[in-house]
């Protein structure tokens, strides 16, 4: 949990609130008007967060490059493709076969 502090006061205790992060491990949140204005975090903590931001948009890039092809994919007539190659047959693997 975070140490909340109003910003007229931080501004009286700056010196002492980094301390608090740096050495004290905490988490300061500078309020104005009982609202959370800012953060200050360890510079290690700023670094995770920032990689982990990093990994989520990496991950949501591939899943945007995946969907593309999946969709483009789909778009294709498979009936088109037989009548363009001249291919008589498809093969419908286990899904297709009567038991």
């Amino acid at each position: 949990m975070a140490y909340e502090i109003p910003v007229t006061q931080a501004r009286a205790e700056l010196a002492e609130l980094i301390n608090r992060v740096v050495y004290g491990g905490e988490r300061v949140v500078v309020t104005r008007h009982g609202k959370p204005l800012i953060a200050l975090v360890s510079a290690a903590d700023l670094q995770r967060l920032e990689n982990e931001e990093a990994a989520a948009d990496e991950a949501a890039g591939q899943e945007q490059v995946i969907s593309s092809v999946s969709s483009i994919r789909s778009a294709s007539s498979a009936t088109g493709e037989r009548r363009r190659f001249g291919i008589a047959a498809e093969h419908r693997g286990h899904e297709g076969r009567d038991r």
